[in-house]
């Protein structure tokens, strides 16, 4: 992994608890983006369902469907947790 999204994933995690709400799509998106994190790759990536029926693997903090452009996102400190992977919009 990139020393810089290292470190970035390590300042996030540090932070009040990653995101304002964690079942908040958009709040976990906006979150990984102010951090710098987005782009960063998880160490396991998941399987996702999107809710257009479509299952792809979530590699990245911000990842969006192959078939529809629904953004999902996880913060560091939750990636552990595929339950913790949440929808955010599509495009968003």
């Amino acid at each position: 992994m990139d020393k810089t999204i290292q470190e970035k994933i390590q300042s996030c995690s540090g932070n009040d608890g990653c995101a304002p709400d964690l079942n908040d799509g958009k709040a976990i998106v906006d979150k990984v983006r102010q951090v710098g994190v987005g782009n960063g790759y998880l160490e396991t990536p998941h399987q996702v369902d999107c809710s257009c029926g479509e299952t792809f693997t979530m590699v990245q903090f911000e990842t969006s469907c192959p078939s529809c452009d629904m953004t999902y996102g996880v913060t560091p400190c939750s990636s552990h947790d595929p339950s913790s992977i949440k929808a955010a919009g599509i495009k968003y």
